[in-house]
């Protein structure tokens, strides 16, 4: 089940697009050591086509489909690889922080995405607080692929993410 993204919309899809192509300019796109060397190729074009037109569903799918793992790193619940939804929801909470600096929203609400069936108390206690989207923007444009400082994400699984306050 794709993750529950309020505001995945024709606003918020653009800033996403642009952090994307913003990494991969770079040459900061996380790239998982699991990714085969076509996947290494492929997951790029991937990425974009999930944050412009589709969900974390649609690029799990695709990974999956197209062989693009060496093995497959499952979740405890339907199989879901981790790097399309941590991945697709990292560029979600970073164009969703683009958004609200551009409408001048002073902050971000931590919320829960998707159903977890044993939530950790740490992500638990997260849920509600607000959090400047200018910080969290840096925090994860700098923590590309591995644990941020301010812990959103909160690692795989969490069903943690961002909405408008």
């Amino acid at each position: 089940m794709a993750l529950e993204l309020d505001h995945l919309d024709a606003v918020t899809r653009p800033h996403m697009l642009n952090e994307v192509n913003r990494d991969i300019d770079n040459k900061t796109l996380y790239r998982s050591r699991r990714l085969t060397s076509v996947g290494h190729t492929e997951y790029p074009g991937l990425l974009k086509e999930a944050v412009s037109t589709h969900d974390d569903d649609w690029l799990a799918h695709k990974i999956r489909e197209n062989g693009l793992l060496v093995f497959q790193e499952t979740s405890s619940n339907k199989g879901k690889p981790y790097l399309a939804q941590g991945e697709f929801n990292r560029f979600y909470i970073r164009g969703l922080c683009l958004r609200a600096i551009d409408e001048g929203i002073e902050s971000l609400v931590i919320c829960r995405v998707k159903q977890v069936t044993n939530p950790r108390p740490e992500s638990q206690a997260k849920i509600g607080r607000e959090i400047n989207p200018t910080i969290l923007l840096n925090d994860l444009r700098t923590n590309i692929g591995v644990d941020t400082a301010l812990g959103l994400p909160a690692g795989p699984n969490s069903g943690l993410s961002v909405t408008l306050g």
